[in-house]
C-alpha cells in the first residue's frame, strides 16, 4: 500500500511539472510581435503588406499552439479525479496525439513557405530530431523498465518533446 501512495504522489508531481512546462511555453510565445518598419512610403508599404501576411500565418499558428494547450488542460480536467495509470496514459496519449498532429501540420506549411534548400536542411534536421525524440523517450522510460510507469514515461517524454518542437518550428522557421 505504501508503494501505491508513492506512485500516486509521483504521478501528481509529474502532472504538475508538465502543467508548469505548458504554461512557460505560453509565456514564450508572447514575444516579438511588434513591427518597427517605417510605412511612410509606398515601397515600405508593399514590403510591410508582405510581412503582415507572413506574420498572420505565424500568428495563426501561435494561436493554434495556445489552443492545443487549452485542449490539453481540458483533457486533464476531465481525468483529474482518476489517478489510475490507465487514466494518466490516456491523458498523455491524447496530449501526444494533439501535438504530433499539429507538428505534422506545421511541417506541411513550412514545406510551402521555405525554399528547396531551406526545406532540405529542415528535413535533415527533422529526421535527426525524430531519432533524438524517440531515443530520449526510450532512455527516460527505462528507469521504470518492466513496471506500469514505463509506457507512461515514454509517452510523457514524446509529448513534451513534440510540444517543444512545435513551438520551435513555428517561432524559428515559420514566415
Amino acid at each position: 500500500m505504501k508503494n501505491h501512495w508513492k506512485l500516486i504522489i509521483g504521478m501528481v508531481l509529474i502532472v504538475v511539472v508538465l502543467a508548469a512546462c505548458g504554461n512557460s511555453s505560453d509565456e514564450s510565445q508572447n514575444g516579438d510581435s511588434y513591427s518597427t518598419e517605417d510605412t511612410s512610403n509606398t515601397d515600405n508599404y508593399i514590403d510591410r503588406t508582405s510581412n503582415d501576411e507572413n506574420e498572420t500565418m505565424k500568428e495563426e499558428y501561435l494561436q493554434k499552439l495556445a489552443d492545443i494547450n487549452e485542449e490539453v488542460e481540458e483533457i486533464r480536467r476531465t481525468y483529474s479525479n482518476d489517478s489510475s495509470t490507465y487514466a494518466m496514459k490516456k491523458v498523455e496519449g491524447d496530449r501526444y496525439d494533439l501535438w504530433d498532429g499539429l507538428l505534422n501540420e506545421v511541417y506541411g506549411v513550412l514545406q510551402e513557405q521555405l525554399s528547396s534548400d531551406e526545406m532540405k536542411q529542415l528535413r535533415d534536421e527533422q529526421r535527426n530530431w525524430v531519432t533524438y525524440r524517440d531515443d530520449t523517450a526510450k532512455d527516460a522510460s527505462l528507469q521504470y523498465q518492466g513496471g506500469t510507469q514505463e509506457r507512461l514515461e515514454y509517452v510523457v517524454v514524446l509529448a513534451d518533446l513534440t510540444e517543444e518542437r512545435c513551438y520551435e518550428l513555428v517561432e524559428d522557421y515559420m514566415k
